[in-house]
């Protein structure tokens, strides 16, 4: 009788210390409405309430005309370039595609291709995605695939994209850009992209990168998502290792954005209004058009049901997505490159053209 009493004593104690440690969190870690607040006052520059999808949506992103840097070897019907444009003053590069011949009334549909992971010191313009941007450009799309702040001759610093906004912002300047190419094989300086056809495509990181840019920006009408990290960042948090994954050369402020942002707003638990505030997925009600997504069940670098639990999200919000998992596959649907491809230019065919 005296152990059950003791048990009983033991776990009210452990029950009421727990409520009143969550008591003593009341008021402790700054809040959505105050991140709000701040996005109001223009405080938001370099600091983590910048990483929101509000201050992401008040943000000018207005790109610039696009500049050819260096004519490549054509493809087999399209033309390829390095070319430049702004991004909050800097000069980034990134991989151009046109089609042979005139376009279209209206102009060619266009997709904004972002890349995943690559160490920036490693990562050059034409030698990463060769296969997948040519899978796009020779069925009729103008591709831009910008290589970020800080990834080859870009310029800037390459701050990782989950700590910062730095990569979607230069994203959000490319889809502005690319609306203002003019045909770089002639003197004419007509446009050559119909604004109303943009589309984007994104793996691994650069699903972040999609997801993020079609809940800020309706200039993007439809998303493609290989592998992608499409979770909240409470599951990103907490659900979220990748073994393999060594992110040197980085800075030390892109490898610890999950304790910084910890010791500053608290856990998910503690404060789920700031970690929704920097969420995507709380804000698919409001994304620009429909998805499709691509995930090999033996992917060792991001978790096949970060996939299935956007498709779920986004079904259950009335939104359209495709959902194709590939059994045995790895993190670059090595073994099912060309369906994955067929599937996706498809998917583009079927919403831009």
């Amino acid at each position: 009788m005296k152990k059950i009493l003791l048990a009983t004593a033991i776990v009210l104690f452990l029950v009421l210390g727990y409520l009143v440690y969550q008591k003593s969190l009341d008021g402790q870690f700054p809040t959505a409405e105050i991140t709000n607040q701040n996005i109001d006052q223009g405080e938001v520059v370099n600091s983590p309430y910048s990483l929101t999808i509000e201050a992401l949506r008040r943000g000018n992103y207005p790109g610039s005309d696009i500049a050819i840097e260096q004519t490549l070897s054509a493809g087999s019907n399209y033309q390829r370039y390095i070319a430049s444009y702004k991004s909050e003053g800097l000069k980034i590069y990134a991989l151009l595609t046109v089609p042979n011949g005139s376009p279209p009334d209206g102009g060619w549909p266009a997709i904004v291709f972002n890349h995943g992971y690559i160490r920036p010191t490693d990562y050059r313009t034409d030698e990463k995605y060769v296969a997948y941007v040519d899978g796009f450009a020779r069925n009729g799309y103008v591709v831009i695939k910008p290589d970020f702040r800080g990834h080859g001759d870009s310029e800037g610093e390459a701050s990782g994209a989950y700590g910062s906004v730095g990569y979607t912002i230069d994203v959000l300047n490319a889809v502005s850009s690319i609306k203002k190419l003019r045909d770089p094989s002639t003197s004419s300086g007509r446009f050559v992209v119909d604004t109303n056809r943009i589309g984007m495509w994104g793996h691994s990181m650069g699903g972040y990168i999609t997801l993020r840019s079609m809940v800020v920006s309706q200039d993007v009408k439809a998303g493609v998502i290989w592998a992608g990290v499409v979770a909240s960042y409470g599951d990103l948090l907490n659900n979220w290792r990748r073994p393999s994954f060594s992110p040197a050369p980085l800075p030390s402020g892109a490898r610890r954005w999950r304790q910084q942002l910890t010791e500053l707003f608290g856990t998910p638990q503690q404060n789920p209004d700031f970690w929704n505030s920097i969420s995507a997925n709380a804000y698919l009600s409001d994304i620009s058009g429909p998805l499709q997504l691509h995930h090999g069940t033996a992917d060792v670098s991001v978790p096949v049901n970060f996939s299935t639990k956007l498709a779920e999200q986004m079904q259950a919000t009335g939104k359209v997505a495709e959902l194709f998992t590939y059994e045995g596959d790895d993190h670059n649907l090595s073994a099912n490159f060309n369906l994955a491809m067929e599937r996706s230019v498809e998917f583009f065919d079927r919403y831009l053209k």
